[in-house]
């Protein structure tokens, strides 16, 4: 009974912690994009180097 005295306020720690870095992601904007990454790697962007020698070849 006498380690609830220490596990209740370790809890209440822990998830105090958890929605302070959660509304510090929400603040700082880490949710704003979420599908900008996911589309960025899909697209195909040459770059100049590559397309001079396929050119040549």
């Amino acid at each position: 009974m006498n380690v609830l005295l220490f596990l209740i306020p370790v809890a209440l720690l822990l998830g105090l912690i958890g929605l302070g870095g959660f509304i510090w992601s929400l603040k700082s904007g880490q949710f704003d994009d979420l599908e900008g990454a996911a589309m960025r790697i899909l697209i195909d962007e040459e770059e100049e180097g590559e397309t001079e020698t396929q050119d040549k070849a």
